[in-house]
């Protein structure tokens, strides 16, 4: 099984101190334009809230060619079960016309404990229709290494994605991620040009600027799992602006001072992009990290790609909702705002459907009574407070609402946990 990069957590970047915090009292900073003052017009990204879109769950019998509990168990051969489940959150499935038994106890209201496949076409368009529903623009379709064995699954998906996005007037795009990805220099040429560029054929490939979109995730890390050198990843990024793609740069969240998880070295790298997206899971908990972050990480960042015309989209997390992050959507509410009164030109969320790492928005149990006895896994009222399936789902609608200005800049949280 593919190693995800939600795993790639350094403690040593997980925010600075709390002396650092800027103050958190609505209006304490005056807000920015949020797309007027980016390099690039609004388009599919600039101006947009874009999830990130695994795609990666699967079971045995639903029809996928890997044929196996993809992502939901660590063997695929053995159904999910007390202390072997790849999932730290439960999935809401009741808007699933087929779901999969697994080896789990019953579910605390009685009901069995059932999971779904990415693999089902009605499972995609769920959740392109809940994208639709709420408001969310554009999803980022992660393509981990596709020249080994989950590669023909992953075509499958691709494909699957894009008729979803295309049946409910929502965006998609390619998002590389290069874990582990042995000749990644040679083949994600190879498979843009062979498979992936034909997706861009489709109205609801995104475009910014004209130009199709494409991200690669992973380029100046500083860990084992993406050793690259700055050559090798400029010559990448390069490479798919010669075929004239917008190209959207997945980097350490130390990129612009290229140490902690970021290798020296690579300004040339980063700088090469035509928008950046630093990644934030692991680095911040709470509200007043995010604000922390916000004064000393993300403004200087902004400034960085203002001087050098890049486009910057930074994430907004709901929190891991196992380590109890979440504070019923008030974490991701305080991102929204920072973000947004920062001046960000995009919001990327990570993640739509990570349940692995329980960073997902996609409807997920709200009570005790929908996850399995005895599993120890949080539903969305851990902390005392009742959140509808749904809650993180209508919560981003609205932070993407006040992105674009249809909302007024507030740290106050619009959403009702319940509708």
């Amino acid at each position: 099984m593919t190693t995800s990069r939600r795993t790639f957590l350094l403690a040593a970047t997980a925010g600075v101190t709390a002396a650092a915090l800027s103050p958190t009292i609505a209006g304490a900073a005056t807000p920015s334009p949020s797309a007027s003052g980016a390099a690039s017009p609004v388009g599919d990204v600039v101006g947009k809230v874009t999830v990130g879109y695994q795609g990666w769950f699967g079971a045995p019998g639903d029809g996928a060619p890997i044929n196996g509990w993809w992502h939901w168990s660590p063997d695929m051969s053995q159904a999910p079960r007390p202390g072997a489940s790849s999932a730290k959150s439960w999935p809401d499935v009741r808007d699933y016309d087929r779901t999969y038994p697994t080896a789990m106890p019953e579910l605390n209201g009685g009901e069995p404990a059932a999971l779904f496949s990415s693999w089902d076409q009605q499972t995609v368009d769920t959740h392109f229709r809940w994208m639709r529903e709420n408001g969310i623009d554009t999803a980022a379709l992660q393509r981990f290494n596709p020249f080994g064995s989950e590669g023909p699954t992953r075509d499958g998906i691709a494909q699957k994605v894009r008729g979803a996005a295309e049946n409910n007037g929502r965006k998609f795009y390619v998002m590389y991620d290069v874990t582990n990805w042995t000749s990644m220099a040679a083949e994600i040429k190879q498979d843009w040009s062979q498979k992936m560029s034909a997706h861009t054929s489709s109205a609801a490939y995104a475009r910014q600027n004209g130009k199709p979109v494409v991200c690669v995730w992973g380029f100046g890390f500083s860990d084992d799992a993406r050793p690259f050198d700055a050559p090798e990843c400029l010559d990448v990024v390069n490479w798919f602006k010669q075929q004239g793609c917008y190209v959207i740069g997945g980097v350490p969240t130390h990129w612009r001072t290229g140490n902690e998880d970021s290798r020296p070295g690579f300004q040339d790298v980063y700088h090469a992009f035509d928008m950046l997206s630093p990644w934030m899971v692991g680095r911040i908990g709470s509200a007043g990290e995010s604000d922390s972050f916000h004064t000393n990480v993300n403004t200087p960042d902004l400034a960085d790609c203002a001087a050098h015309g890049i486009d910057y989209q930074p994430c907004v997390l709901p929190g891991d909702l196992q380590a109890g992050q979440r504070a019923h959507g008030d974490f991701m509410w305080r991102q929204f705002y920072n973000m947004v009164r920062l001046g960000a030109q995009g919001i990327y969320i990570s993640m739509f459907d990570e349940y692995n790492e329980a960073h997902q928005i996609a409807k997920t149990a709200e009570t005790a009574a929908d996850v399995p006895a005895g599993s120890g896994i949080l539903a969305l009222d851990e902390d005392g407070t009742s959140c509808s399936a749904d809650y993180y789902l209508r919560l981003t609608g609205d932070g993407g609402r006040m992105l674009k200005g249809q909302l007024a800049l507030t740290a106050d949280r619009p959403t009702p946990v319940r509708p």
